[in-house]
């Protein structure tokens, strides 16, 4: 269930982010009101995500896609510059999410007595 909070996080992010653009700098109500709405629901879905998850790898996850997809939205939808290093950064983005998550291999436990992950 963390992985379907955490998609609900980063689409209601990528939300806010295209409604913050669409409110051009806080000046239009409706746009302004529904930015302040996706974020809260984005920090509302994250924080259930995080209480099964890795907080470095749900953030990277988080920020990294959401990044990356409100980097196509730029260049689809608001016309942003279209360019190669772009088109790197993004793909490199999606790589270091993929590589976070193929790492995340260990299946650390807390332990009972200090609650610190161990390997297994």
């Amino acid at each position: 269930m963390s992985w379907v909070y955490l998609l609900m996080a980063i689409l209601l992010e990528v939300a806010g982010t295209t409604s913050m653009k669409l409110s051009d700098g806080l000046s239009k109500p409706v746009p302004s009101v529904m930015m302040f709405i996706f974020y809260i629901l984005c920090f509302s879905s994250l924080s259930l995500a995080l209480k099964e998850m890795e907080v470095g790898t749900a953030y990277a996850i988080w920020s990294g896609l959401g990044t990356a997809i409100i980097a196509v939205i730029g260049v689809v939808i608001f016309k942003d510059a279209f360019t190669v290093k772009k088109v790197i950064a993004v793909g490199l983005i999606i790589v270091g999410c993929v590589l976070l998550n193929l790492g995340d291999t260990s299946h650390a436990q807390p332990s009972k007595d200090t609650g610190v992950a161990e390997a297994k």
